[in-house]
């Protein structure tokens, strides 16, 4: 078998030479241009270029002549088989026919992605999506956390006292942000539980709240500061709202299209949908 390999690797190369000395001779090379032949069944250029392109990853990194060869093979392999069937199953032209209607429609919509997106578009698609939007406010806190009221009055005696938050939270807070002073970065409304976040509201920068109950026991909680959350930038939008824009205008498309087509559907349980299962209608 590998030396059957060789043979039709060596041949496909021989082909290729011949044909490309014949088209430098007589016109440049096209996707026309045929590389190989079986049984008088021309192999193209064309068709190797589309079948490479469709290889996996993996693939794609090999050297060209090695992938060259390969392709060759394969779809010499491919030929000698076709060759070999008497009659060719309904199923074939069906799967044609999908995959051409595929393939079309592929194209225009290929066509619709590559049309230019100005940046009025891009910026009428922004301001459409945060018309109204207004920002939110977010919090930086701290917390100390204690298993009962009784401790947590005690902790907060002890900062009305002077005892610097941090320090204190590290020494009693049962969290798991005691050991880096209680703190808890920076949160937007609904990112903490109700109780907490009702507590946050109600300070202002720098204050320290009264005991605080939630489902995890009792916070004393240090709002360290407040800010309000910037809207994205067009520019780090303008990917995502390209494509967007791409699919409105193939929705748009496909509404105008639908609207002037004649287009018959079928009625509601005119067919049994389990037939969609039967692979053997594909025989008929």
């Amino acid at each position: 078998m590998l030396f059957r390999t060789k043979m039709l690797a060596s041949a496909a190369v021989f082909a290729l030479t011949a044909g490309f000395a014949q088209a430098d001779s007589h016109s440049e090379t096209t996707a026309q241009t045929v590389v190989a032949s079986v049984n008088g069944s021309d192999i193209t250029l064309g068709q190797l270029i589309m079948l490479r392109s469709q290889l996996p990853e993996q693939y794609q990194q090999l050297p060209d002549d090695v992938v060259f060869n390969g392709l060759i093979e394969q779809l010499v392999n491919q030929q000698l088989l076709a060759d070999t069937l008497e009659e060719e199953p309904a199923r074939v032209g069906i799967a044609i026919a999908n995959e051409l209607r595929s393939l079309r429609a592929g194209e225009v919509v290929n066509a619709m992605s590559n049309e230019e997106i100005s940046d009025e578009a891009l910026q009428e698609a922004y301001d459409a999506r945060f018309a109204g939007v207004e920002p939110d406010q977010e919090f930086n806190a701290s917390h100390i956390l204690v298993a009962t009221e009784e401790e947590a009055v005690a902790v907060k005696e002890m900062i009305d006292d002077g005892a610097d938050f941090a320090e204190t939270a590290v020494e009693k807070s049962t969290g798991p942000s005691g050991p880096s002073g209680g703190e808890l970065g920076w949160f937007g409304p609904g990112m903490m539980v109700a109780e907490f976040e009702e507590a946050v509201m109600t300070l202002d920068a720098g204050d320290v709240s009264d005991p605080v109950q939630t489902q995890f026991g009792w916070h004393i909680v240090k709002l360290n500061e407040t800010r309000m959350t910037a809207l994205p930038a067009l520019d780090d939008l303008r990917s995502e709202l390209a494509t967007e824009i791409q699919q409105e205008r193939l929705n748009e498309k496909l509404n105008a299209l639908t609207e002037t087509a004649d287009i018959t559907l079928p009625e509601e349980d005119e067919f049994d949908y389990s037939l969609i299962q039967n692979l053997e209608l594909l025989e008929d």
